[in-house]
């Protein structure tokens, strides 16, 4: 077989393909178990909305036909939502393809592309592809180290990722941290706020990032149809930024990158704002379900703004993660003892709970 290292981009050798959450499909191959739950991709556990469902039906007789680049019915009704103009909107097949193509519109080779050490991973992805140099902050108790940002900030400084609520820790960055490294930032320096879990938070302090945008003209907001719209194996998310920027990353954009279901369904779901109300009442249920739970069981968590909770059992995480594979119950391990843990519906948490302490037990 030809080794190809020798002609790949040398950037590209320093990825890691992404590893997403373990499939339900690949579990019931494994272990040969029907009933199972996932708790490991931040999934919306009720689904889709009903409206949603019923505009993806109407749609499907028009699959031979390619969608309309432009997004044009959704572009109109997410503007009148969000009341911002049109042409400050830019969508994506996920928000995760907005974050590679703003890399890819803005970072040269050498440039710095930072964020935190302990953050969502395909900012380090993006970064590599584009042969920027990542420039990593180390957290400060499970939160985005602001001083530590504005005191790594140079003149090669030409991204910066900030996941609020983050992923995976749920921590937030509160409206004066934020606007401190703000006011440190070069205008040349692009900002991408990454607000994919933002319809969970209730905290005061949170930032919303879209009444941010007319101060600062550098400044990109990211959300996505995927977690509370429930919309995720679709893939559609979207950017709003000054027109602009949003001219310089339609320049990269394939044609056609948001398939014509996703353009509907996520129509639909803005229509139905009681699917959102519901889910957001599961989800802090839910929340305050698990965490008196883990108390009980003397397992350390992070307080969490979104719908997971980061946990610290007292073993491996990849021990608890194989076990609970066992049980039909998938979550989503990472370093040392760490795990990241969808919230689910009442029924999920409580069997979650119930295997939980079995294994502790043993």
């Amino acid at each position: 077989m030809e080794n190809f290292s020798n002609v790949v981009k040398k950037s590209i050798l320093n990825i890691s393909p992404y590893i997403p959450g373990k499939p339900i499909e690949e579990v019931k191959r494994e272990y040969g178990i029907k009933d199972i739950i996932k708790l490991a991709s931040n999934e919306n556990p009720l689904g889709p909305s009903k409206l949603a469902i019923k505009g993806i039906k109407k749609k499907l007789k028009e699959l031979n036909l390619y969608p309309e680049s432009s997004v044009y019915y959704l572009r109109k009704s997410l503007s009148e939502y969000l009341r911002v103009k049109e042409d400050m909107l830019m969508f994506g097949n996920g928000s995760n393809e907005l974050e590679q193509l703003i890399a890819e519109t803005f970072v040269e080779p050498g440039d710095e592309v930072m964020f935190s050490s302990l953050s969502f991973v395909v900012y380090s992805i993006v970064t590599d592809i584009t042969g920027g140099i990542p420039i990593q902050v180390p957290h400060k108790n499970f939160r985005h180290d602001i001083d530590r940002f504005i005191e790594k900030l140079s003149e090669k400084t030409k991204l910066i990722f900030l996941c609020n609520p983050n992923n995976p820790t749920g921590t937030i960055i509160t409206k004066d941290e934020f606007e401190k490294l703000m006011q440190n930032v070069s205008q040349k320096t692009i900002v991408v706020l990454d607000e994919a879990y933002f319809e969970y938070v209730e905290d005061k302090n949170y930032p919303d990032g879209i009444k941010y945008l007319p101060k600062y003209k550098n400044l990109i907001v990211l959300r996505t149809f995927s977690k509370i719209y429930g919309l995720a194996g679709l893939r559609i998310g979207y950017g709003i930024a000054a027109p602009d920027i949003v001219n310089f990353i339609e320049r990269v954009r394939p044609p056609f990158n948001v398939n014509s279901l996703a353009q509907v369904a996520a129509l639909y779901s803005l229509k139905d704002k009681e699917h959102v109300r519901k889910t957001i009442k599961v989800n802090n249920t839910g929340k305050k379900f698990l965490e008196k739970e883990f108390d009980k069981l003397k397992i350390e968590y992070i307080k969490s703004h979104a719908n997971f909770i980061f946990v610290k059992f007292k073993y491996a995480s990849k021990f608890v993660f194989e076990e609970l594979l066992k049980k039909g119950i998938i979550i989503r391990p990472f370093f040392d003892n760490f795990a990241r843990i969808t919230i689910g519906t009442m029924e999920q948490n409580k069997r979650l709970i119930k295997e939980l302490k079995k294994i502790l037990e043993k």
